[in-house]
């Protein structure tokens, strides 16, 4: 038997990278997928075909994250639909990296709502239910770089740091529960955001890492694998760091 047959998955922000490589991985493993994403759009869909190609049920919803009242939809959209949750991933997230200097209120706003305060709205829509079921695994994503910091990231680096914080308190407020929480930093992965950065760049951080490579979206959800299934039964408020060891 694989390793989540018969569970309910909910990825948010799983339309592309990290959030579709773990949508994908949770399929592999037999659990039925929802997914969530700003729009539906090209990319929902194509994500949507691969996954039912699996042989899950799938299914993708244009939801924001950031929003409670969207949040609370999608939860009661999804019970609707697939009748549980099982596993929450907390993945949506955004960057307006900027040295603090020249920072606006509206790049440090945005970047706390969509990253930490998305994890909140999902999080306390969703417990309700897993509370009944009396369990549930909830996985935040977060990053190294809430962890270390980093200059110019003054912003994601508080809202991944955030989701530290926040995940160590729900796994402390619904342990009792059977409800595990716990969170994923990952360091430098291959994506299209990371795709963007100049060659120079790219190498530069790569040096900084031991195991001198980039990490790949699949490394991000072998964990997140790990921590939905019963493989981590007595693992919560944990952090895990996916990072090549560039940060210990």
């Amino acid at each position: 038997m694989n390793l989540l047959t018969g569970k309910v998955a909910l990825i948010t922000g799983a339309a592309r990278g990290i959030g579709k490589a773990i949508a994908l991985r949770f399929a592999a493993e037999g659990a039925d997928i929802a997914f969530s994403d700003l729009n539906y759009d090209e990319h929902m869909s194509a994500t949507e075909a691969e996954i039912a190609a699996i042989g899950v049920k799938a299914k993708g919803y244009a939801s924001n994250a950031a929003s409670f009242s969207d949040s609370a939809k999608l939860i009661t959209d999804i019970i609707n639909d697939f009748g549980k949750i099982d596993i929450l991933v907390n993945n949506a997230g955004i960057t307006r990296d900027n040295l603090l200097l020249r920072m606006t209120e509206q790049d440090w706003d945005a970047v706390l709502t969509v990253n930490l305060k998305s994890a909140f709205n999902l999080t306390k829509s969703v417990q309700r239910y897993m509370i009944k079921q009396r369990g549930g695994s909830i996985i935040n994503m977060s990053s190294v770089v809430g962890v270390n910091g980093n200059a110019g990231q003054s912003n994601y680096s508080a809202s991944k740091a955030g989701l530290i914080g926040f995940t160590k308190s729900i796994a402390q407020e619904l342990g009792s529960r059977g409800i595990r929480c716990n969170a994923i930093a990952p360091g430098f992965i291959e994506t299209e955001m990371t795709h963007k950065l100049p060659d120079d760049v790219r190498e530069a951080w790569i040096k900084t890492i031991p195991l001198r490579r980039a990490g790949k979206p699949e490394d991000v959800a072998n964990v997140a694998t790990f921590l939905a299934s019963e493989l981590s039964s007595y693992v919560s408020g944990q952090v895990i760091n996916v990072c090549g060891g560039m940060s210990t």
